[in-house]
């Protein structure tokens, strides 16, 4: 399996070949509540690092998700225009977001293992 990195913004990447794969972590599904609708980004188009590149709705909020790396969509994950709860289901698996073909990839560097992501939503739960 291919370990995975994380964002400060509960973003999760996973490195497949030369793609990167994105979704939200567990602890941020788990945050919004039940996600009724998702608004993704159209393939081709390209984002920067912390560029906001697609918008979840629970029935708490609106949250913004955000590129982990500057790259260019390659694929959405169409499944969940009509299941969005997917995301709240498998986040990890069933419930990836886009695919994008990094511009960057030593940015992948930066972002967080999973012990320092677990350590910091631990210090942020009440």
């Amino acid at each position: 399996m291919a370990e995975k990195k994380f964002t400060k913004e509960h973003e999760w990447i996973e490195k497949s070949d030369q793609i990167i794969i994105i979704g939200i972590t567990e602890f941020a599904q788990d945050q919004l509540g039940d996600i009724v609708s998702i608004e993704l980004p159209q393939v081709a188009s390209s984002f920067k690092q912390n560029d906001v590149m697609a918008i979840i709705d629970s029935v708490k909020a609106s949250s913004d998700i955000y590129c982990p790396i500057d790259g260019e969509i390659i694929e959405i994950n169409e499944k969940l225009l009509e299941h969005p709860e997917l995301i709240n289901q498998s986040p990890y698996e069933e419930g990836w977001i886009v695919k994008i073909k990094p511009n960057n990839p030593e940015q992948i560097d930066s972002l967080l293992s999973k012990e320092q992501y677990d350590e910091l939503v631990g210090q942020s739960k009440e």
